[in-house]
């Protein structure tokens, strides 16, 4: 932070490209090229979530960013939780279409981290334990991304929020950016002061007008506390087993009583419960309700974070933005980091 100016830019903004340290969590289906467009022209960074889509609609989503904002952007990408021969066509469609930054999750492979390295793109890796924070440094990540348990959708670790953060920090000289729960000026704060280059936002800007998330969605998350969230692996159709999710409570999550987790993907049934046009959502698939959903929209994973308690209205994602980071420089005014307003 430039602390005399009282600006929140740190170093990472700089390589970003960005004006504030705040990034758009690249969150699959939701975080298409309106919201990111959005958040970057805001002052964000932000990332187009692309997981397991088909390389025409990773290079549609891209044009469509491009008509809409010139700024730098990421695309996220699941290496582990993608079919390879997707995951290839997909990460060469980027390069093809010169996709400077990446956005990679859940378990490292440092065969992916190579390809895009080899190709001069920067690497941001999100992970939800220190051997992994270490494991994505160690294969060429350029930034990590520290995601505690408070974060919504998936989460890979067990660690609260700024406990991971302390403890990447202690281990690497690398930028890292604060992820899970962040939905306040306040944690934006605390993240920057703890020594965090950003944060890292998914609920705060899926409950904005741009985000590809179903009315109904973000309807819950605006009445939401954090204690209305549960981690579950009981939807996880079509990801690995035992993968975790941080979701609103639901008709699903209330049926399965105190049995959150160890549920087996090869013993849940395959009912239809709701469509994207013709394509068909399953009961306990990772699937979240999108504006082009119809059907069972209450039985599907609804994401959410621990700070939804912080999110009152559905708002320009601008609006959001500005708002996150007004509190955090007023935070920061009142810890004594930044002098007040004039003075220097």
């Amino acid at each position: 932070m430039t602390a005399g100016s009282g600006s929140l830019r740190t170093p990472l903004c700089d390589r970003l490209g960005c004006d504030f340290p705040v990034i758009l969590a690249g969150m699959g289906g939701v975080a298409r090229a309106e919201l990111a467009a959005a958040v970057a022209n805001a002052g964000g960074f932000p990332t187009l979530g692309m997981v397991r889509e088909a390389p025409s609609l990773i290079r549609s989503e891209i044009e469509a960013y491009r008509r809409l904002s010139d700024r730098p952007f990421a695309v996220n990408l699941i290496p582990a939780a993608t079919e390879p021969g997707l995951l290839h066509r997909q990460i060469e469609t980027c390069l093809t279409m010169e996709v400077a930054v990446f956005s990679f999750f859940w378990d490292v492979l440092p065969e992916a981290i190579a390809r895009v390295k080899a190709a001069g793109a920067l690497l941001l890796h999100q992970v939800g334990t220190l051997p992994a924070a270490r494991e994505a440094e160690a294969a060429g990540a350029d930034v990590l991304i520290a995601q505690g348990q408070d974060a919504g959708g998936h989460v890979h670790g067990h660690t609260p929020t700024f406990d991971l953060l302390r403890s990447v920090l202690d281990t690497t000289a690398l930028p890292v950016v604060a992820s899970g729960g962040i939905s306040s000026g306040k944690a934006l704060a605390r993240a920057l002061t703890l020594g965090a280059q950003g944060v890292q936002c998914g609920t705060a800007f899926l409950a904005t007008a741009e985000s590809f998330a179903h009315d109904y969605h973000k309807q819950r998350i605006v009445t939401a506390r954090g204690a209305d969230t549960v981690l579950t692996d009981g939807f996880v159709l079509n990801w690995p087993k035992g993968s975790a999710v941080r979701v609103l409570r639901n008709s699903v999550t209330e049926a399965f009583g105190p049995a959150l987790t160890g549920h087996d993907p090869e013993r849940i049934p395959r009912e239809v419960i709701a469509h994207d046009g013709p394509i068909p959502r399953l009961r306990q698939s990772t699937d979240s309700p999108l504006r082009t959903t119809t059907g069972a929209l209450e039985q599907m994973p609804l994401y959410c974070g621990t700070g939804a308690g912080e999110i009152n209205a559905i708002v320009p994602a601008e609006q959001r933005l500005n708002a996150l980071c007004a509190e955090a420089r007023a935070q920061l005014v009142s810890d004594r980091h930044f002098p007040p307003a004039g003075q220097t």
